[in-house]
């Protein structure tokens, strides 16, 4: 008797663990049942993959989605829309909302806010503080929570620890791998005066590199001090590579597609307010030093730190303007494009956006196109050739950063725990998004 699935993803070229080539992916239950030659099977809906690559479901581990507070910029709904729609199944969502995410109560009011009107599946970061650290133990620990995000150079919100005793106090008080936006807030507050009325390519004069090196230097010291997995977002130096590559024992490694893309002082002079972010986009030679980190292993992850602001906000002149970009919805055509002109190989594509993430956040049934894991799948068409527009966000604000960019590849549907969510450039299951499963927390 022919075996029955209730999904068929049928005839693509699959990319995983094993390598790549043709396969049939059976889907049972929201799980992964098989992944082979499935022609004499039948199944209750069918996904005709012929021509499309079949990759394991992109997950971007840094976005701000801005709810609660914020909601003129993004939403859970508007935010999520855009994931799914850019081929992202998961993200892990940061804690600079208003008010902030820093305790049980917080961290409930988002994962209520999410149920039933999420598109894809999630989990919220807390932020560490001075005044929580005692308790990060506990609050790491709570379901839909993956794990401590913390500020040591001041960004959009309030989150601030600065001081080294402040991070060893958080250090001290976690076991999972806790996640930094690595600045050093002391050196950007004696360079703030740097900043030129109106010119944007001050902004990396301003935070320049020096502020990053000399912040992961002290993070890395004190991590291998305790003994404690940090997770190192948006990493923009070359020099900051060179460090974390010779503390992999404990250091793992984000880079952005901005970052890998845009290089100052070109991308300030086109841009102006729309190319500011923090860590500032910095100048090529810092983007070559961030694909050596690609090419060598150093960088884990890809994440998009999609963080959305209004045109008018961004409009305000340097150093009025807001630092964030949205990118949650471009990461894939990013980053296939990159692939298709010969930066990484699809491989390392899969490695950075769900292998990379499974790997070092414990994702329990996450990150892998193989049996038994949830069935996520980002099936994209490398031979499509598509212009990035600001008319084609989802997100509530209604740019890009890279308006009018030749996508060389283009994500064609999303499936989410077996469910297709978007399909040729549509929602077609909507409000399906579920909380994210730890291996650290299982039993919480």
């Amino acid at each position: 008797m022919p075996e029955t699935f209730d999904l068929i993803v049928r005839g693509g070229e699959v990319v995983n663990h094993a390598g790549r080539g043709l396969a049939d992916v059976g889907v049972r239950g929201g799980k992964i049942a098989a992944v082979g030659d499935l022609s004499q099977a039948s199944a209750g809906e069918v996904f005709d993959a012929k021509g499309l690559t079949v990759l394991p479901g992109v997950i971007d581990t840094q976005v701000h989605f801005r709810e609660p507070g914020m909601e003129w910029k993004e939403d859970l709904e508007t935010g999520s829309r855009a994931a799914v729609l850019g081929g992202v199944v998961a993200v892990f969502e940061m804690p600079n909302t208003e008010p902030n995410t820093t305790d049980p109560t917080t961290l409930e009011d988002k994962l209520a806010r999410a149920r039933g009107r999420m598109h894809c599946d999630h989990a919220f970061y807390i932020g560490g503080t001075h005044e929580n650290a005692a308790f990060l133990g506990e609050l790491e620990r709570l379901p839909g929570c993956c794990g401590i995000k913390v500020f040591m150079g001041a960004s959009t919100g309030t989150l601030l620890v600065q001081d080294d005793a402040g991070i060893e106090d958080v250090l001290r008080h976690v076991s999972r791998r806790a996640a930094f936006h690595s600045e050093d807030e002391y050196r950007l507050a004696e360079r703030r005066p740097l900043a030129r009325t109106g010119d944007w390519t001050s902004h990396y004069e301003v935070r320049d590199a020096q502020s990053a090196i000399q912040s992961t230097e002290r993070l890395v010291r004190i991590a291998k001090g305790l003994g404690k997995r940090i997770h190192v977002l948006h990493v923009t130096t070359r020099e900051e590579i060179a460090i974390l590559a010779a503390h992999k024992d404990v250091a793992s490694v984000e880079v952005t597609p901005q970052h890998l893309t845009l290089a100052g002082p070109e991308a300030y002079e086109r841009l102006h307010g729309f190319a500011q972010m923090n860590p500032p986009i910095r100048g090529p030679e810092h983007r070559e030093g961030l694909w050596d980190g690609i090419a060598n292993g150093v960088a884990d992850v890809i994440g998009s730190d999609h963080a959305p602001h209004t045109r008018e906000e961004k409009a305000r002149p340097y150093p009025a303007s807001p630092s964030g970009m949205p990118g949650v919805q471009t990461l894939v055509p990013v980053m296939l494009t990159h692939v298709a002109e010969g930066r990484l190989s699809l491989e390392r594509f899969v490695d950075l956006t769900s292998h990379g993430a499974n790997r070092i956040f414990g994702l329990a049934d996450k990150g892998r196109l193989a049996v038994g894991f949830d069935a996520d799948l980002t099936i994209v068409d490398l031979k499509a050739r598509r212009t990035i527009s600001h008319e084609a966000m989802a997100t509530r604000v209604g740019w890009t950063p890279f308006d009018g960019f030749e996508a060389k590849g283009w994500p064609m549907a999303t499936v989410i725990r077996g469910r297709i969510v978007m399909r040729d450039d549509e929602v077609v299951a909507p409000h399906q998004g579920e909380p994210i499963r730890f291996l650290e927390t299982l039993a919480s």
